[in-house]
């Protein structure tokens, strides 16, 4: 799949295909190719681009809220993920992280407890070109970790993380980390206590916030628009 844009305008396509536009028709070659530039039949000029990260986030079909970007950020940068780790990932959802890990060269193998959500999960890593590196699995993680094996980072997205991660050592190669996102504080509460009474270490809770700056005549200041915060990040290592 590519992307074929103009300013604000996007759309996501197939090589040989025919889109349809409010600027006119696009019949894309069979051989297009990132950095081609193809013109609908009125003569009007777009871009073509292969997709990256951030355009999975705005393209991949949703079953809820994915994790945002600035927080699969800090998770790649606080667990050093990179190729040929074994990331076991609980709580699929739209696949977001698990896309990008996946694209990393990391080999996930993720839960998804809903089957409709884990077959549009599936198809979401065809996308992102990582069903060869992406195991998404349905079930629960917790009738499913004692049939796993070991693995160098772990992932957890769900409401029942802090019972997880008291298991989670069992699972943890020497070195590994563990990264829970929740987006309340309770349960991110409950994860740092948890990850302390099962012995991990460098155990540390992050609330995530990011704010756009706004530049004008009158001065700079963080913008008042939309909400920086979404919510929260445990993090711990096994020694």
């Amino acid at each position: 799949m590519i992307l074929v844009v103009r300013g604000d305008r996007e759309f996501l396509c197939e090589p040989g295909e025919e889109v349809h536009t409010d600027l006119g028709v696009i019949t894309l070659p069979e051989d297009v190719e990132s950095g081609d530039t193809v013109e609908t039949h009125l003569g009007e000029e777009f871009r073509v681009r292969g997709l990256r990260g951030p355009d999975l986030f705005d393209h991949l079909e949703r079953t809820g809220a994915p994790m945002m970007p600035k927080d699969i950020g800090l998770v790649i940068g606080h667990t050093g993920a990179a190729r040929g780790d074994r990331v076991l990932d609980a709580g699929t959802g739209t696949g977001v992280l698990a896309a990008y890990l996946g694209r990393l060269g990391a080999n996930v193998t993720t839960f998804e407890r809903k089957e409709e959500f884990a077959e549009v999960a599936r198809e979401n890593m065809e996308l992102a070109e990582v069903s060869d590196t992406v195991d998404v699995r349905t079930g629960d993680l917790v009738d499913e970790l004692d049939d796993l094996g070991e693995f160098d980072i772990v992932t957890l997205d769900t409401p029942n993380a802090p019972e997880l991660v008291e298991r989670v050592p069992d699972h943890l190669a020497g070195g590994g980390f563990l990264a829970v996102y929740s987006p309340f504080v309770e349960n991110a509460r409950e994860c740092e206590l948890a990850a302390r009474d099962a012995g991990l270490v460098e155990v540390e809770t992050l609330e995530t916030v990011q704010r756009r700056m706004d530049f004008d005549d009158r001065g700079s200041r963080p913008s008042t628009a939309g909400v920086g915060h979404t919510g929260y990040l445990v993090f711990a290592r096994k020694e």
